[in-house]
């Protein structure tokens, strides 16, 4: 039997980079998946799209979905778990990945913006988290893994650093931050209800087509970690005991500490590059 044979799993912003590799790793190893995003078949800007996702998904045994919603508009994504309850069943897995990530300074930041970024990065957790709480909570057990960002970490000066994008990035750090105190205060809650809610951040940079347009051409080697080492990470909170809950956690110091082995998105074989890209 594979790992999460029976499972069924959400996982939004799935049209490309590390939400598109838990979806491939997710389906890879068993589950049922759904993704989400708010476009069907092309992004203006960026390449992948969630019927891309899809496609690769249904290589793999199962049922796969895709579903389209807009995480911004609280309207459109109270409309995600019922379609994919009808569809697969009770949810076991919930992976919030989607981010909106606008990098510009704090002061004089628009009002438009902050909210974007307030609402996909910290209200549609929530939401979707309320809305899958009660499978979780009849069958006994289930698994919340949201992704997070070092940017949450609180900028150290004077004098504070504001080479390359570190000046920019503040907004969105802040959601973020309050993104890992969300999932602490959840934890007090679900903990007692068998349900696992834990945040895991990239602890080096991971290229996905959105990343490497903002600090691809910054970056050196050993500040990139590969994608598969990040997805290891994270699907390993897909099926943690319950004494892991609550934690803000990264990637690397996460797979050092049990001991993984990083492996190809497929799960057939280890990742030759282990932590970093090859």
């Amino acid at each position: 039997m594979k790992r999460f044979e029976g499972k069924n799993a959400i996982v939004t912003g799935a049209s490309r980079g590390i939400g598109k590799g838990i979806a491939q790793r997710l389906a890879a190893e068993g589950a049922n998946v759904a993704i989400t995003a708010r476009t069907l078949d092309s992004h203006p800007t960026l390449p992948g799209s969630l019927n891309e996702t899809l496609a690769e998904l249904n290589a793999h045994p199962g049922t796969h979905i895709a579903i389209q919603a807009d995480l911004a508009d609280a309207d459109s994504r109270a409309t995600i778990v019922p379609h994919i309850r009808e569809a697969l069943g009770p949810i076991d897995i919930l992976v919030n990945n989607a981010a909106a990530a606008i990098y510009q300074p704090m002061v004089g930041y628009p009002l438009k913006r902050r909210r974007l970024m307030l609402e996909i990065n910290l209200l549609a957790p929530h939401d979707l988290t309320d809305a899958v709480l009660p499978d979780m909570e009849a069958a006994g057990e289930g698994w919340i893994v949201n992704l997070s960002s070092a940017t949450a970490n609180l900028a150290v000066g004077p004098p504070f650093p504001s080479d390359g994008v570190k000046g920019t990035f503040g907004f969105y750090g802040t959601t973020k931050a309050a993104l890992n105190r969300m999932t602490s205060a959840l934890a007090v809650e679900l903990h007692p209800r068998n349900i696992r809610i834990n945040t895991i951040e990239p602890q080096a940079a991971v290229l996905s087509e959105g990343a490497d347009e903002l600090v691809g051409n910054i970056l050196r080697p050993d500040q990139i970690e590969s994608m598969e080492a990040m997805v290891e990470a994270a699907v390993a909170l897909c099926d943690c005991p319950i004494d892991r809950c609550g934690e803000i956690l990264s990637s690397l110091s996460l797979l050092d500490e049990l001991g993984l082995t990083v492996m190809t998105l497929d799960a057939k074989t280890p990742y030759p590059g282990g932590h970093r890209p090859v």
